[in-house]
Order: structure tokens, then C-alpha cells, then sequence
């Protein structure tokens, strides 16, 4: 008797679950040949909705943590991905089209890019903070916290710019939404598959796919998104509306620009998701 191949459902990554888009829609994915490979979920205003919703109720928690524990978390989801590498690897080859020793090659500086990040969590702040000069009798302290809600919209580098985009945001106590590249959007949520079981509380990184001008402007506007990250825009007219809706609640915006995603990244992608929060206390009391 003949088996059947149990194929896998690609869903939506939500506080924790995989849930599929509450529209009920998909879309069709495509190998690098242009062959059908899979079908996504096409998330909806909804899902967006229920994303930020799972981000904001996380962060209080992850957040709170210290930054040296948020570094093991990250650092657990190295682990976790090398032990899946094979699966990542043979995805890269399928959506890209790129050999083996490429994907290898991808996967690798994936891995240490979230070594790198897990690292620089609990030293970041000995980086950009600490005692500040000041004429008086004060003392003043700066340290960098958190800014909140993230939105990322990935950029096409189905792994190794998804993780460069994703880590820093998540290093630093920041929760976030991602809107995964829409050609490739499975490595994605595979990599959702690695956060579920990486001790990454539910709802620290939620995943979404479909197309990017359907969901993007929702994330852009909504009033609980702290920050949005547009390294994924490719069209400047999209980026800029994109921006101007942000400025409805002063969200930071990051601006897409050219990445070299395999270089060795700066510490601008932690920086402009910190807030500085200065203390100023009267000596001699």
C-alpha cells in the first residue's frame, strides 16, 4: 500500500500557538523554480490586532528579566536552531535555490548572530549608560530600558536577515510582531517552531505572513506598537506612508537601507529600540 506524505501546515506563530489566520485565508508559496512548495496563512487586520495584543502582554515579563537571562534565553535559541540545521539548511536550498554549501554557509552566521546578540545583552549598558559629568551637587545616571511593542518587517533573507532583524529586538526586553518576507515566508515561522521551545515566553516574537501592504499599515498605525523596524520596505513611497502613519503616536522608526547581512552587525540595531531613562540625585543626603 502506497503512503501518503503527511504535508505540513505552515501557520501563524501567536503568543505562543500556531494558530491559523482567523480570515481562514492562504496563498501559495513557491520554490525557487516557481513551483508550488506551500501554502501559508494570509494573516488579516485581526490577526495583526491579536499579535500586538500577545506582544504587549508579554513584555511587562520579559522585560522585567535580567539582561544576563534574556542573553541565555537567546543564546538557547542557537542551540536549538543548530540542532535543526538540516531542516534549515535543505529550506534555504528550496526557496532560494542556492547550494548547499551556501545554505550551510547562511545558516552558520545565523547561529552566531544570535550568539553574538545573546552576548552583548547584559553589557550593552555598560556601553551606552553609566555616570554622567554635571556641574552641581548631583549625582546622574543614565541606563538604557526597553522601548516596548516592536514591529519588524523582515527583509527578503529568509533566515539570516530574519534573525539579524529579530535578535537585537529581543536582546534588548523588547517584544515584537514581525511581518515575514512574503516570497519566503516558512523559514519563518520554522524558526517560530525554534522560539516555542527555546524558553522564549509566549507572545516575546509573534509571526505573521502575507503580504506586507496588507498588514504593514495596521502595525504601523495601531496605538500600542511602540517602534517599527521597515528594513523589509523595498518601495520608498510604502516606506514613507509607512513612516507618516508611525507618526500618529511618535513611534521610532528604523528606515530601510542597504544590508550586508553576512558583515558583522554594529550595535545601532539594539540602540534604536532603548529609551535612556537619567536619573538625577542630590549629594551629601
Amino acid at each position: 500500500m502506497t503512503r501518503a506524505d503527511v504535508r505540513k501546515t505552515y501557520k501563524l506563530y501567536l503568543g505562543g500557538a500556531f494558530p491559523r489566520s482567523e480570515s481562514g485565508r492562504s496563498y501559495a508559496v513557491e520554490d525557487a523554480k516557481g513551483r508550488f512548495w506551500a501554502h501559508a496563512s494570509r494573516a488579516s487586520r485581526k490577526d495583526a490586532r491579536d499579535a500586538v495584543v500577545a506582544a504587549r502582554k508579554a513584555f511587562d515579563g520579559w522585560s522585567g528579566r535580567t539582561a544576563y537571562n534574556r542573553g541565555q534565553v537567546v543564546y538557547r535559541v542557537a542551540e536549538v536552531l543548530e540542532s535543526r540545521r538540516d531542516q534549515f539548511e535543505a529550506e534555504l536550498r528550496t526557496a532560494e535555490g542556492i547550494t548547499a554549501s551556501r545554505a550551510r554557509t547562511y545558516v552558520d552566521a545565523a547561529i552566531d548572530r544570535l550568539v553574538w546578540y545573546a552576548g552583548w545583552s547584559d553589557k550593552l549598558a555598560q556601553v551606552v549608560g553609566g555616570a554622567n559629568p554635571v556641574s552641581g551637587p548631583y549625582l546622574n545616571h543614565s541606563a538604557p530600558e526597553p522601548t516596548g511593542v516592536v514591529a519588524v518587517l523582515a527583509p527578503a533573507g529568509p533566515l539570516l536577515g530574519l534573525v539579524s532583524v529579530v535578535a537585537p529586538v529581543i536582546a534588548t526586553g523588547n517584544t515584537c510582531v514581525v511581518v515575514a518576507s512574503q516570497p519566503h515566508p516558512l523559514t519563518a515561522i520554522t524558526l517560530g517552531e525554534v522560539m516555542a521551545t527555546s524558553d522564549v515566553p509566549a507572545g516575546v516574537v509573534n509571526v505573521l505572513t502575507g503580504p506586507q501592504d496588507e498588514i504593514a499599515p495596521w502595525l504601523a498605525s495601531h496605538m500600542d506598537v511602540d517602534a517599527i523596524d521597515l528594513t523589509g520596505v523595498e518601495d520608498p513611497e510604502a516606506a514613507r506612508n509607512l513612516e507618516i502613519a508611525a507618526a500618529d503616536n511618535l513611534k521610532r522608526v528604523r528606515r530601510p537601507a542597504a544590508e550586508d547581512w553576512l558583515a558583522t552587525p554594529g550595535l545601532d540595531r539594539m540602540t534604536d529600540f532603548l529609551e535612556t531613562k537619567t536619573v538625577w540625585h542630590p549629594m551629601g543626603l
